[in-house]
């Protein structure tokens, strides 16, 4: 009798919270409302990005990389970063004698760090004359990604190696034009996507004014596959990374940001004279070593 007595409490005590366990409808007459559904399963994380290597300090670059003696003199000189132009059909200065493998890695013994720059195609409606022979075509996604492995694959060959950032030089363009904007912007995404693909950090440089007042107005429209760090030309002279009027302060940061803060001024150390623009950097460089 108690066997049986407990046994129908376990039965009624099951049924109870079984009743309680499955989600209610509506009433449609009352209109409580129905519970709310179960979350969806989070996404599968991210596969690991390759370390990245940070420099905060000043840097210059200029259009032909400099001599391994050169950097030697300039090491009595504020920089200790300099910006070379390693790949695209876009370059002012195609011809890079001293760019080789061994002048990388004899620079990274010297303490320099490196920002790798990729002129690569330009915007339809790049400002500019003598860029605008290079301007990208109609396919500008697919464009991209083509030139985005040029460039990791030019990278590669100089021995930077995954986490590296590579920063895709895109000169100044009419961004109210709204069809040249799309045009520009799906290039810039496709290449990103593509340089992050193999394991890259896809950065962009451009006027402030242009290129990086679009790809902040992107940001805030949540678009997908935007650069990883952001290199703004504003030449006024003061080398601030954070004020600049076309750039939220929470955007691309910590440590995404260059600040090209003068440009075409000429400097000597050490006895050598280059002509340069300057640059306050926190952000990623190449990197050389594991």
């Amino acid at each position: 009798m108690h066997l049986q007595r407990l046994l129908g409490y376990a039965v009624a005590l099951v049924a109870v919270v079984g009743l309680l366990g499955v989600p209610q409808q509506a009433d449609a007459q009352s209109g409580a409302p129905a519970p709310a559904p179960a979350p969806a399963p989070a996404p599968a994380p991210a596969p690991v990005a390759a370390p990245t290597v940070t420099f905060r300090g000043r840097a210059f670059d200029t259009c032909l990389t400099p001599s391994l003696s050169t950097l030697r003199a300039w090491r009595s000189s504020p920089y200790r970063a300099v910006g070379v132009y390693f790949g695209g059909r876009g370059r002012a200065c195609p011809k890079q004698s001293n760019l080789t493998k061994k002048w990388v890695a004899d620079v990274d013994r010297l303490g320099w760090r490196l920002l790798p720059v990729f002129v690569g195609s330009q915007s339809p409606c790049v400002l500019a004359k003598n860029k605008r022979h290079v301007r990208m075509g109609n396919a500008p996604w697919r464009q991209g990604k083509k030139e985005a492995r040029e460039a990791v694959g030019a990278a590669k060959k100089l021995g930077m190696l995954k986490g590296s950032a590579l920063y895709l030089d895109m000169e100044a363009y009419d961004a109210g034009n709204s069809r040249c904007a799309r045009t520009t912007l799906d290039f810039v995404r496709g290449w990103s996507r593509e340089v992050r693909k193999y394991a890259y950090l896809p950065g962009f440089y451009s006027s402030a004014d242009s290129g990086v007042r679009h790809m902040e107005r992107a940001r805030k429209a949540k678009e997908a596959d935007l650069p990883s760090a952001m290199w703004f030309a504003r030449w006024n002279g003061k080398p601030s990374l954070y004020g600049e009027r076309s750039l939220s302060d929470r955007a691309w940061t910590p440590h995404r940001r260059i600040h090209q803060y003068a440009g075409n001024v000429t400097e000597k150390h050490g006895g050598r004279r280059l002509n340069i623009d300057r640059n306050a950097v926190d952000a990623p460089v190449a990197r050389i070593r594991p």
